[in-house]
């Protein structure tokens, strides 16, 4: 993979059987500062692109390569054990004995409008709009070079939803995004490069 490219699948295919074949020939490069928005009806592949990107999944054919990479999960209550505070889990995946931790902590927390004395509790006294910030804050803290995202609105009101896709996209400086969403809307204001589903194996 070129240096420039923190996304590079080439020539991608992959079907679950023979009669449902879902990529064919797709290719799809990102750079820090790009965003792609995959988007199609359910069935359509969007979660299993998803999959296929972060190694949970194997192709049939072609390459995919990418670098250091975070995720930000649609259901918010799989993403931390229901035994830890929120805290701990992020501890867990993120280098804090850093002035940089404590700052950018704080920063985030802000941004989401988040309290940041939840992070000293566990997923069961959240609400789904609280836990799913919390892992929108995981994922950042994690400065990833690739954000996958799948749907990190569905437990947010269309208000919050917006204000958190305007942090996302603040961080294409540090990042590039792959967003898979059912909204429309959403992605046309995330970015003029939507791939639809519907269309790619036409």
């Amino acid at each position: 993979m070129s240096e420039n490219y923190v996304l590079s699948i080439n020539n991608l295919s992959f079907s679950y059987t023979k009669e449902q074949t879902l990529y064919k020939n797709f290719n799809l490069k990102l750079k820090i500062g790009e965003l792609a928005c995959i988007v199609g009806s359910s069935g359509s592949g969007k979660s299993t692109l998803f999959e296929l990107i972060s190694k949970n999944l194997k192709a049939n054919s072609g390459t995919i390569v990418s670098s250091s990479l975070s995720l930000i999960f649609q259901d918010p209550y799989s993403s931390f054990h229901p035994s830890y505070s929120i805290l701990n889990q992020i501890k867990d995946v993120v280098d804090y004995n850093n002035d940089d931790f404590k700052k950018d902590i704080k920063q985030y927390c802000k941004e989401l409008n988040l309290n940041i004395y939840l992070l000293y509790k566990k997923v069961f006294e959240l609400s789904g709009g609280e836990i799913q910030r919390c892992s929108i804050l995981r994922s950042l803290l994690m400065k990833p070079k690739l954000l996958l995202v799948d749907e990190p609105t569905s437990a947010l009101d269309n208000i919050v939803a917006y204000e958190v896709m305007t942090l996302l996209i603040k961080h294409l400086d540090k990042c590039a995004i792959v967003l898979i969403t059912h909204d429309m809307n959403l992605a046309k204001y995330s970015s003029n490069n939507i791939i639809n589903l519907e269309n790619i194996n036409e």
